[in-house]
């Protein structure tokens, strides 16, 4: 009952956040004629997860349930103000909203991620991470249309108004949840600083997430140079409009689809190791082939293989940090893992932008699954060679 009330507040939320996003770019766009800004609009949500280390104290702090319902009636509140931007000189409002959104998010992803860890058996966390994956995905399939429909009819206010009603309905389902949990232990330092650097030191001392946080944070930057030369791929291989690209991202979300529905049942059979470098293996050849062979099937069919094999790569992180955290630890742990592996997605699109001005697909991205490839060899070595067996988990 309580995790069918959590996994329909992801949907909602989701569903919000997702429309929110596509918008907040082609908005700033309108109202300003900039594409400098219009991109500076993505970046105000996204440069908030930079600061997650410290954002995600906060989550081993307070109790996280109360959290998740504090954040998200900050959100129902804060964003009927959007409305109000209806010119060029009230863009500032909407840039403010962005950043708080981004800060946000990055707390929220922390506070559920630990929340998780605390009430959900150890045996369940990849078939309940997996199926939190699958509503995510899913939201992004249906999201974007019905954002751009709106946009496209009344402009971007009641797209706003749309992602708060999303937070009210999470924010409710989120305080229905019938979840005890105890009152966190007030922590020896007060400083925050250094409860934020604690966490920061248990990530790199564990020889189980060390490793896997690293390959999470390879597959993005390798995912970032992908992203950069789609549209590449889709002009000068496949020899259709931009547009195009929209229906490579929907089979691959398609593909991410299933990912999130197997990796429980996956991960109940190996280890979290063992499914990231599967995952990273499976992306890296798909974005080589995908580049190699320009032909309309085989984009498809590739575009479906990534879909499948780099959510197999984070959900295996996500699920070793809940796994591995002390339970007081698991936010700070949960966040800094969160940047370590999202921030080389950006450093990487603006390093496949310029790759892509000096190499053609064909070559570029047949070089991305090279590197891959062998990622993903010297990780199921390593864990060969320096780990013991892991312990059977029970079915769940």
């Amino acid at each position: 009952m309580r995790w069918s009330l959590y996994l329909t507040g992801v949907v909602v939320s989701g569903f919000g956040t997702t429309a929110m996003w596509l918008v907040s770019g082609i908005w700033v766009k309108s109202l300003t004629g900039s594409d400098s800004l219009a991109a500076l609009a993505s970046f105000a949500l996204w440069a908030p997860v930079l600061l997650g280390p410290l954002l995600g104290t906060l989550a081993d702090r307070v109790r996280r349930r109360p959290l998740l319902v504090a954040l998200n009636l900050a959100m129902a509140v804060l964003l009927p103000l959007l409305p109000w931007v209806e010119s060029a000189d009230r863009v500032w409002l909407l840039f403010a909203v962005l950043v708080l959104y981004g800060a946000q998010g990055a707390v929220h992803e922390a506070a559920e991620q630990a929340l998780v860890a605390v009430v959900v058996d150890e045996g369940r966390l990849g078939t309940f991470n997996g199926l939190r994956m699958t509503a995510n995905e899913s939201m992004k399939l249906i999201a974007p249309l019905v954002a751009a429909g709106l946009f496209a009819r009344y402009g971007g206010g009641p797209v706003a108004l749309l992602d708060a009603a999303s937070f009210a309905v999470a924010a409710g389902v989120f305080a229905l949840m019938p979840v005890r949990e105890a009152r966190p232990a007030r922590p020896e330092s007060r400083s925050w600083w250094r409860e934020t650097a604690e966490g920061v030191r248990l990530l790199r001392a564990s020889r189980v997430l060390r490793p896997l946080v690293a390959t999470g944070a390879f597959t993005m930057l390798l995912a970032g140079v992908n992203g950069a030369a789609i549209y590449a791929v889709v002009d000068g291989g496949l020899g259709h409009a931009p547009a195009y690209a929209g229906v490579l991202y929907a089979v691959q979300g398609a593909g991410s689809v299933l990912a999130g529905l197997v990796t429980g049942p996956l991960l109940r059979r190996i280890p979290e190791r063992a499914l990231a470098g599967a995952g990273l293996a499976l992306f890296a050849v798909a974005v080589g082939v995908r580049g190699a062979l320009p032909y309309e099937a085989t984009a498809l069919a590739a575009s479906a293989v990534i879909g499948l094999g780099m959510p197999w790569v984070l959900v295996a992180v996500m699920t070793a940090v809940q796994r591995e955290a002390p339970a007081e630890a698991v936010g700070r742990m949960a966040a800094t893992s969160h940047t370590l592996v999202m921030a080389p997605n950006a450093l990487a699109i603006a390093l496949g932008a310029g790759l892509v001005a000096v190499a053609e697909p064909r070559v570029l991205l047949p070089s991305v699954a090279v590197a891959g490839v062998g990622w993903a060899l010297g990780l199921v070595s390593l864990a060969r060679h320096r780990e013991p067996e892991p312990t059977p988990r029970p079915p769940g």
